[in-house]
């Protein structure tokens, strides 16, 4: 009976003491933290004279001003995040070009030789060269250009001190939405890859929000995806506007769907904080680092050797297979139809309720390895089952078109209308991890069951914002 009234006593006092902490705000812990600093500063400025640092700490607080300003922070973020886009798609666009040519245009035609010099068998030819050889080259020629560029980017960044500028600016946000303020730097490694996105969760100490880090970050739009969203952009977007300004248009339109990604974090953060992941934000204090000069050869190290080609061998170990299953499904024939075939037909039906197609959807479910690999999936499946002669490499192999305006022939043909482009560019971002991120979550959360909600949440999303665009479509046409 004692311990049972100790047992609810102590219930009691853990209850008031929980209620008296909201009773003091959420802003509690920051103004013991500033009044704190404010004492220190005031403390300093009586007792230390500084030389030589005053200058830097000058300029440091001034530019601060700037670059965490309420109203100038934001605008300034979003600015350099469309600017490292910029730089990263355009200058990717020669080097991948070349790749492509090499491995591609180049190194595949001599490994066809080479086998038919042997007499090779045509299904061993097909599955290795046509499937396994051109799905790794694809890889290689669309990922390793842009990570090579964002990930020393977006290096150079964080040695500058600028990245904690970007958790300071999102701290407010992400609070408000029950997650940790340095999700906000785990979103923005996502933009490069998600992998390593879900790796820097490991910079927010709380375990809870540590999972809503990881779950929410394939809402970042990784390079994998940004091939797909710039040629769909281009060719149905870009097109609506005069072509002085198509490209101009096409990128907004890019950088929107990396916004509503982030709002889609936001979200989702907030909905997993309220249910599932229920619990308070914890706040930290975040002592803004001074700016200095970056360390090139450490920079170009740390983001070439541990992050670019560490995650580009991670998707090869996946595409190569998928390759081989792009090429099975493709050329494998019951009767007159491929396997491929029979599911495109047999998904058409459900696809169209949500303003896609059953291309879109096999193209997907067989490139769930790597995101690099969709649209010359969908190339590959469109001319399969319209049946255009004459096209690319062939029907059954991958391909892409060196011309924008053929690759919309294509599409066109293949039936896809604006509300076909805008669905799928929802989809890009609003669907399952790669293969890589999956396996990367299951290490770093040892858990399957977190697993299979960070892969199955973002399609349901998918399906759901497709379907709700689909209707609102239909409404007003």
């Amino acid at each position: 009976m004692e311990k049972k009234s100790t047992h609810s006593k102590g219930e009691e006092i853990i209850a008031a003491v929980n209620s008296a902490r909201w009773e003091l705000g959420t802003d509690f812990h920051d103004s013991i933290i500033e009044s704190i600093y404010e004492d220190a500063s005031r403390i300093a400025k009586k007792t230390v004279k500084q030389l030589g640092e005053q200058e830097a700490y000058s300029f440091d607080l001034k530019v601060d001003k700037i670059v965490t300003s309420k109203w100038l922070g934001f605008p300034l973020m979003f600015l350099l995040l469309a600017m490292v886009f910029w730089l990263t798609v355009a200058g990717a666009n020669y080097p991948s070009g070349l790749l492509a040519e090499l491995l591609i245009d180049t190194c595949h035609p001599l490994l066809k030789g080479l086998a038919a010099s042997i007499n090779m068998p045509w299904w061993l030819d097909g599955v290795l060269i046509d499937g396994a050889y051109l799905s790794m080259a694809w890889v290689i020629a669309v990922m390793l250009p842009p990570m090579a560029i964002f990930f020393p980017i977006f290096t150079l960044l964080e040695d500058l001190g600028y990245l904690p500028r970007v958790a300071f600016n999102m701290d407010n946000l992400f609070r408000k939405a029950g997650a940790h303020g340095k999700q906000a730097l785990t979103m923005s490694m996502g933009f490069g890859c998600n992998a390593a996105g879900v790796v820097a969760a490991r910079v927010i100490d709380s375990p809870r929000e540590r999972l809503i880090a990881i779950i929410t970050n394939n809402f970042s739009l990784c390079n994998g995806r940004w091939p797909t969203q710039i040629l769909i952009a281009s060719i149905f977007i870009g097109s609506l506007v005069p072509a002085q300004m198509a490209g101009l248009v096409s990128a907004g339109a890019v950088v929107s769907v990396a916004v509503l990604g982030i709002v889609f974090s936001l979200l989702v953060s907030w909905g997993l904080s309220k249910t599932v992941l229920k619990g308070e934000a914890s706040s930290f204090s975040l002592e803004l680092p001074p700016y200095r000069p970056p360390h090139i050869w450490q920079t170009l190290y740390t983001s070439l050797i541990d992050r670019t080609l560490i995650v580009l061998w991670r998707a090869l170990f996946f595409a190569v297979p998928a390759g081989v299953v792009i090429w099975l499904v493709a050329n494998i024939h019951i009767g007159d139809l491929s396997l491929a075939e029979y599911f495109i037909q047999w998904s058409n039906p459900f696809a169209l309720v949500f303003g896609l197609n059953g291309v879109i959807l096999l193209a997907y479910i067989i490139a769930i390895p790597a995101n690099e690999i969709v649209i010359p999936t969908i190339l590959m499946l469109t001319v399969l089952s319209t049946k255009i002669a004459g096209v690319g490499a062939g029907t059954g192999v991958m391909f892409e078109l060196d011309s924008v305006a053929d690759t919309a022939n294509i599409l066109n043909a293949g039936g896809w209308t604006l509300l076909t482009a805008i669905n799928l560019m929802l989809f890009s971002l609003l669907h399952n991890p790669c293969s890589t991120t999956i396996m990367t979550i299951y290490k770093e959360t040892k858990s399957t069951k977190w697993t299979l909600v960070s892969t199955f949440l973002p399609i349901a999303l998918g399906f759901i914002v497709t379907f709700f665009t689909t209707q609102i479509w239909y409404l007003f046409h």
